[in-house]
């Protein structure tokens, strides 16, 4: 496993373009729902209020912060290429979302580990809320990455 990625061609234009549109391009450093500095498409790793970047650099930090969150990903995983493409691309995204630990440590993870790819869409959308408070943008984030996970299973 090591260095293998899936994030090269379209599986990696598709977790791109998923999780830009979820995440959104903020180029100067802001505070996020919960108030931890943010920038780009959801960076925090190293971010202070005030920072400021350029789109080619926010689309770099982006590829390269989707590999590091595959590679944890894949980690923890029993086999990680058996998982569909597109179902693929929405653990990736949640990934990014809500950490390696939070991912390892979840029930969508034993479920795919257990070939239980629709459960484990399934308890994806569980993770909505930050804070301790539901959040729409999250529901409706989960909702897309639960149709295109459920689209990586026909």
């Amino acid at each position: 496993m090591g260095r293998k990625t899936r994030l090269a061609g379209t599986v990696g234009a598709a977790a791109i373009a998923l999780v830009g549109a979820w995440e959104g391009l903020r180029l100067t450093a802001y505070r996020d729902v919960v108030g931890v500095p943010t920038v780009c498409y959801g960076e925090t790793y190293g971010v202070e209020l005030g920072d400021k970047h350029t789109k080619a650099k926010c689309d770099a930090m982006l590829l390269a912060s989707l590999k590091k969150h595959e590679r944890g990903m894949r980690r923890c995983l029993k086999r990680p290429d058996a998982v569909p493409a597109k179902s693929y691309v929405a653990f990736v995204s949640l990934t990014y979302n809500i950490g390696v630990g939070a991912f390892c440590r979840s029930t969508a993870r034993k479920r795919l580990d257990r070939g239980d790819v629709r459960g484990a869409c399934d308890a994806a959308t569980w993770f909505n809320k930050a804070g301790g408070q539901t959040i729409r943008g999250l529901v409706n984030r989960r909702a897309a990455e639960h149709e295109l996970c459920l689209a990586g299973l026909k």
